[in-house]
């Protein structure tokens, strides 16, 4: 497998944990978006853990590039852990129209970022890391079952 086809199966899982808790949200129920939020809030910061401490090292590392497309990923990886910290903010305070509202912004955020790491980043992870994506890829997978 891909480093691009693992880490797009990964996103692909985490918008349905972010689907399931807007649904919720939208449906009035707080409880279960608390609890569906809190998922998808758990496996994206596993996937940005995995991210910046794995492939975007051995990225920098075999390409030398530090101050590309990963230095832009993880300031938009900053950019989402805000929204996400709002999106909660707003969901422990009983308030569903500013919860609906922060998702908004940080589903078009995600559909950005994702769109720039699947057709551009991570095809250029495989390129240049394609004698060790085998191995990364195994390894991203344990860190992302990992909790």
């Amino acid at each position: 497998m891909t480093i691009r086809d693992f880490m797009l199966e990964d996103h692909r899982h985490c918008d349905d944990l972010f689907a399931a808790a807007e649904q919720s949200a939208g449906d009035g129920d707080l409880v279960a978006a608390r609890l569906a939020f809190g998922q998808f809030r758990d496996a994206v910061l596993r996937h940005f853990t995995g991210e910046e401490a794995t492939l975007f090292p051995a990225f920098e590392e075999r390409t030398g590039m530090r101050m590309g497309p990963t230095q832009v990923m993880r300031m938009e990886h900053e950019q989402m852990r805000a929204l996400m910290d709002a999106a909660v903010d707003a969901l422990e305070s009983g308030k569903t129209e500013d919860f609906l509202g922060q998702a908004d912004s940080l589903l078009i955020t995600m559909q950005q970022h994702n769109m720039k790491e699947e057709n551009v980043l991570y095809p250029m992870c495989d390129q240049q890391l394609g004698d060790a994506a085998g191995a990364l890829v195994e390894r991203l997978r344990s860190e992302l079952e990992a909790a």
